[in-house]
């Protein structure tokens, strides 16, 4: 399948969005089940400002959505397909 250069870029743009530990692991959590900032804060362990700024460059790439509800912000995967990258790459690591 051939694309265009800018569909690359895109698509550049989603892994660079995935590509650091933390949002790594904001992407497994959500797979699972939608979740409060203030709840992924705690787990993460970090301020809750650097912890908005991973799920906002996530949900820029189109991968997480939010809802607000109440006094907290709950997020959750919308691109689920995103857990097949997940287990390609594990399946590179361990080769």
């Amino acid at each position: 399948m051939k694309f265009k250069k800018e569909n690359y870029e895109i698509m550049a743009d989603v892994l660079k969005a995935m590509a650091h530990p933390t949002r790594m692991f904001i992407v497994e959590v959500l797979n699972e089940r939608e979740e409060c900032v203030k709840d992924l804060t705690k787990m993460i362990g970090d301020d809750i400002s650097t912890v908005s700024k991973h799920l906002s460059k996530l949900k820029s790439a189109g991968i997480i959505t939010s809802e607000k509800r109440g006094n907290c912000v709950y997020y959750k995967l919308v691109c689920k397909c995103v857990m097949t990258f997940f287990s390609c790459v594990t399946s590179v690591i361990e080769k």
